[in-house]
């Protein structure tokens, strides 16, 4: 396993994207964005159109990450290029940024963080199918992702049907009252120390590395999740409890369980029905639970009506880290199924 970047048998093109939907964006972020688009070996060689699989990344995650390599573990970049380079059909793969000032935008359009399930299904699809030889139908475009992108793949063909056939979901945010409300009460705890008002962690979380105090990873999810599900009118994050006593505020938890793909699935009954390819998966020691919530997510998928042989489910012995090594075989799944 060499610790130097190796050589793809397809190729990886690394563009800048102009959005207008993130223009002005609540928090500031840049509207100029990122995008890496891999073609498949013999691209180049013919006119032949290909299936695309759109990648979401986790809370946190930004594009460059993709390429990030760790000890005895190459980058997805490569494993991906691998699927393709060891017979899988060829496909395009679209590596998408949806990076916020706190962190991510759960991919959806929120006023707290900008209009990022926009951006992705009404500026970067049709981006590529201008730029590249896909094949423009839902039947052969799918999404994948893991953790926040994991919650982004299922929701957004639920959205879209119009545009997404097929998911891959790798331990996926569902059952929010299993994967949520246990940070809520270390969030009381840690919020002692800044006199219960998370915008205070939050000014001091800009004073100093990121990442040095233990609960900043904690506070980071919560303020950004909240601006993502529960932001006030003008933008401002609101938690889903009291910050001092931990007790769930109703409305606003209720809309962040609006956004639970195990409860949005039965209003997407006919959506889901009509997906070509699901594959859920995650590990059964997963520290949010987010194996329970595949289960959950899974059943919910079967009751829309989902043909259980388009279904792939799987629990594995892992926790919710490290886990990049699933994304390959859920891509080569993926790659088998889509219409060509």
């Amino acid at each position: 396993m060499l610790p130097w970047d190796g050589d793809f048998a397809g190729r990886l093109d690394r563009h800048t994207v102009e959005s207008t939907l993130l223009r002005g964006n609540p928090l500031g972020d840049p509207h100029e964005r990122p995008l890496w688009v891999y073609v498949p070996p013999g691209y180049d060689d013919g006119d032949e159109r290909y299936p695309a699989v759109y990648v979401i990344q986790g809370y946190t995650g930004h594009l460059a990450m993709w390429a990030n390599r760790t000890p005895f573990r190459r980058p997805f970049v490569e494993t991906a290029d691998a699927v393709f380079a060891n017979g899988a059909p060829g496909c395009v793969v679209v590596y998408v940024d949806a990076w916020t000032a706190y962190g991510g935008s759960q991919f959806v359009d929120s006023p707290g963080t900008g209009r990022y399930h926009s951006y992705l299904c009404d500026e970067i699809v049709p981006w590529v199918d201008e730029h590249y030889r896909t094949i423009p139908d839902r039947e052969s475009r799918a999404i994948t992702g893991k953790s926040s992108g994991g919650f982004g793949a299922m929701i957004t063909p639920m959205l879209r049907p119009d545009l997404f056939g097929a998911l891959a979901t790798h331990a996926g945010d569902s059952l929010y009252e299993l994967c949520y409300v246990p940070d809520f009460g270390a969030a009381v705890r840690a919020l002692r120390k800044y006199d219960q008002d998370i915008q205070a962690w939050w000014a001091d979380f800009h004073t100093r590395p990121a990442f040095t105090k233990p609960e900043d990873p904690t506070l980071l999810q919560l303020i950004g999740v909240s601006a993502c599900f529960s932001p006030a009118p003008d933008g401002t994050p609101e938690l889903p409890f009291d910050p001092a006593t931990g007790v769930l505020r109703p409305e606003v938890w209720q809309r962040w369980l609006a956004w639970d793909p195990v409860r949005m699935a039965p209003d997407h009954a006919e959506a889901i029905a009509s997906f070509r390819a699901v594959w859920i998966d995650a590990g059964t020691s997963d520290e949010y639970y987010l194996d329970v919530g595949a289960e959950a997510f899974r059943a919910e998928v079967l009751k829309a009506g989902l043909p259980a042989e388009r279904l792939y489910f799987e629990l594995f012995d892992a926790g919710h880290g490290a886990i990049d090594y699933r994304y390959p075989l859920s891509l080569a799944w993926l790659a088998e199924r889509l219409a060509r």
